[in-house]
């Protein structure tokens, strides 16, 4: 449905939530889940999911990446196996350890990161301001001047997107150019077409094959083989 590369990298990284929650016995994003328990207790509260579309991110990241960068970062997470323990988790939330985990991503994967991490700043940013506007009272006439009430927002987001949200809140965002999605490379055209090609191939020499050995296993049945025998013999009477 979201394309070839944006399926498999869906596929990869649903591996890597299932491999993390067998390690700490919790699945990822249960602040969230939380958040949204939390909103339904409190009165006309509304709950917005305020990160950008997953499919726009993948194939925006994927777009981003060379070839050679998409072996690499599928290779990883293919056979990512580490240990996670939960104070694993709690050193993650120091700011200084973060920072660096960050930094070794923009090192190594710098478009990757750009994708994932600052365009989502971005969004997360811009919607967050959209929530925080003031909220007009109703007017009896409109004659009536106008009168706003402060918005009050609670916005749960990951640690990672933090610096980011707060480098950017006085920023004068635009979010039409992150929200494109490019049209896939000539290399990736290739990629699918040979894939397509592979398992089309290997789909129809399996079916010849099989097809191939039902056959004689029919033909070498005594049933058939007489049945056979009897048709060949009616021309000569």
């Amino acid at each position: 449905q979201n394309g070839v590369m944006s399926g498999l990298m869906q596929m990869l990284l649903l591996k890597v939530s299932a491999h993390i929650t067998e390690q700490l016995g919790m699945a990822p994003g249960g602040e969230f889940r939380e958040a949204f328990k939390e909103a339904s207790k409190v009165p006309f509260c509304k709950f917005h999911l305020g990160d950008r579309p997953i499919p726009v991110t993948f194939k925006r990241a994927i777009a981003a990446l060379s070839f050679w960068q998409k072996v690499k970062l599928a290779w990883g997470l293919c056979f990512l196996s580490d240990p996670i323990s939960k104070d694993d988790v709690e050193k993650c939330k120091q700011k200084d350890l973060l920072e660096q985990m960050m930094a070794e991503m923009i090192g190594e994967f710098p478009d990757l990161h750009r994708t994932i991490v600052s365009e989502r700043d971005i969004y997360l940013t811009y919607m967050l301001k959209q929530a925080a506007k003031q909220i007009e009272l109703p007017r009896a006439s409109e004659n009536e001047p106008r009168k706003y009430i402060p918005a009050v927002v609670v916005g749960v987001v990951g640690m990672g997107h933090v610096p980011g949200i707060e480098k950017n809140w006085n920023s004068d965002l635009k979010i039409q150019e992150i929200m494109s999605v490019p049209p896939p490379s000539a290399s990736s055209k290739i990629f699918k077409f040979i894939l397509k090609a592979s398992v089309f191939g290997l789909l129809g020499y399996s079916c010849y094959r099989i097809g191939h050995r039902t056959v004689q296993f029919v033909l070498s049945m005594p049933a058939t083989q007489s049945y056979l025998q009897r048709l060949t013999e009616v021309p000569q009477q």
